[in-house]
């Protein structure tokens, strides 16, 4: 079920964190520097200087956890619920039965965790998710978080020969770094972003999803000749239309013009491939394929007019399914394929795709057990822990695999086809992590959301929308991130 408010998000629906999971309001929070305030104690009353101390290290405990130490794990209780997390604690506490673990989850994990971090006495273990995420760039930049580097390098819960790193789907260890080489946030969801359709309406037309443009304008035609609209998107969230947009200007032009764009480079959005791209869409809307009224809708609407036939395609991510499960027909055959490119000169193939991690886990600077919270991840990131995530919320772990004889939804099927197709095209724009603003209300509300409802040409857009890109470098009140 959706919620009804696009700041939401976090708290419904599947993995979609990374884009609308911060309100404005949260942009204003900082972490207090730490030092008057470390001495205060806990509301446990405990001394919050105590660490534990390190266990023994051994081929079962590789991050030499101590077997006594308490372990405070805090989960955000949101689209996915708590049972996947509850049933990964009772794994630790079985393999350390002399450790009281405490478990909590809440939906207000900033005001509840904010002042905790203040005092040097945050858990050990966070979901750092939904409506009330505390801002991970401050936090990085505060030097509030553990690096975790030791988990990525320990051997995996199921094979002591495979480092866990090297059991993680595409992106992941990536987009937990900020600045060079240590990973500050481990994305536990994965999400696949694309364009969402009934297979079912699509064969009635009696066509294939289409592999370039001019396949996608016939394809529009034929289902507007039937009364139906080709597409509809988030209206008053059109930072949206990048979840196929920004995949397909990658596939056009390479991930060299995305890495450009998530750097701020000048002229960046003036690359060919974007100019290509944004004529694409436009013609969605010159041509009248775009469901009248779109513009006016949100993220529940449109899903709505899309899940009754009102329109055939819809960007959007794999939280979609469970998010729209209530309006979706039962004989609909939910499916996501990459987007379309423009024709044979594009330079990455069919199939490329925008997939990465949602539900951020974070293991504070000043946890008491950080180990102990490196190691309730550890176990997570089994294929036992994966598979009992996906079978109960219908999605898909950072852990490359865990889907072998769980029976997946007709949505998360055609979301790990798809990335059996992309293999190694997946690409993983990280605008939306690093500029939250300029991401949600400049570039798409004010760029392509302006654009698409016909206010804007291709070439307004983009002259628009790099002097934003201009703005956001130029701007020092802001900390500037760069893939490496």
């Amino acid at each position: 079920m959706g919620s009804t408010s696009a700041e939401n998000h976090g708290t419904e629906g599947v993995g979609r964190r990374d884009l609308i999971k911060r309100s404005a309001a949260l942009g204003l929070i900082s972490v207090p520097t730490m030092s008057f305030l470390s001495a205060c104690a806990s509301s446990g009353g405990d001394d919050s200087g105590d660490k534990a101390k390190a266990g023994k290290k051994t081929a079962k405990n590789p991050l030499a956890v101590n077997d006594t130490a308490g372990m405070e794990f805090v989960l955000f209780d949101g689209g996915f619920g708590k049972e996947y997390a509850e049933d990964a604690v009772k794994i630790y506490e079985k393999n350390f039965p002399e450790a009281t673990v405490k478990f909590s989850a809440t939906q207000k994990i900033q005001s509840t965790l904010q002042p905790r971090f203040n005092q040097g006495t945050p858990p050990d273990l966070i979901d750092n998710s939904g409506a009330e995420q505390m801002d991970m760039g401050v936090l990085v930049g505060k030097n509030q978080l553990t690096d975790l580097t030791p988990l990525l390098d320990a051997p995996s819960y199921d094979d002591p020969d495979k480092k866990v790193r090297d059991t993680l789907r595409p992106g992941i260890v990536e987009m937990g770094q900020f600045d060079g080489e240590k990973v500050w946030i481990l994305y536990y969801a994965y999400t696949v972003y694309g364009v969402w359709y009934s297979q079912k309406a699509l064969a009635s037309l009696d066509e294939q999803y289409p592999e370039t443009w001019d396949q996608m304008l016939a394809v529009c035609a034929k289902a507007k000749k039937k009364g139906m609209a080709g597409w509809t998107y988030a209206g008053k969230y059109p930072y949206y239309l990048p979840f196929s947009l920004y995949p397909m200007i990658g596939k056009v032009g390479g991930r060299e013009v995305l890495d450009a764009i998530d750097n701020l480079e000048p002229n960046a959005w003036k690359h060919p491939a974007v100019k290509a791209c944004f004529d694409a869409y436009y013609e969605l809307y010159k041509k009248g394929y775009v469901l009248k009224g779109t513009p006016g809708l949100d993220h529940i609407q449109s899903q709505t007019a899309w899940a009754e036939g009102k329109a055939l395609f819809i960007p959007n991510g794999s939280w979609v399914e469970n998010e729209s499960a209530n309006v979706i027909p039962e004989d609909f055959d939910l499916a996501v394929s990459a987007p379309t490119g423009l024709d044979s000169s594009d330079k990455m193939p069919f199939g490329t795709i925008w997939a990465s991690g949602g539900e951020p886990f974070i293991v504070p600077a000043k946890a008491k057990n950080a180990p102990g919270g490196m190691e309730q991840l550890r176990i997570m990131l089994s294929e036992a822990s994966s598979k009992n995530f996906t079978g109960k919320v219908k999605s898909l772990t950072a852990y490359d695999g865990g889907t072998d004889g769980v029976a997946l939804t007709p949505g998360l099927k055609s979301g790990v086809a798809a990335l059996d197709k992309a293999g190694e095209n997946v690409v993983n724009p990280r605008l939306q992590d690093w500029y939250v603003q300029l991401q949600k209300e400049k570039i798409g509300v004010s760029g392509l959301g302006e654009m698409m409802a016909g206010r804007l040409t291709p070439a307004e857009a983009i002259k628009k929308i790099q002097g934003f890109a201009d703005e956001a470098a130029k701007d020092d009140s802001i900390k500037h991130y760069k893939h490496q």
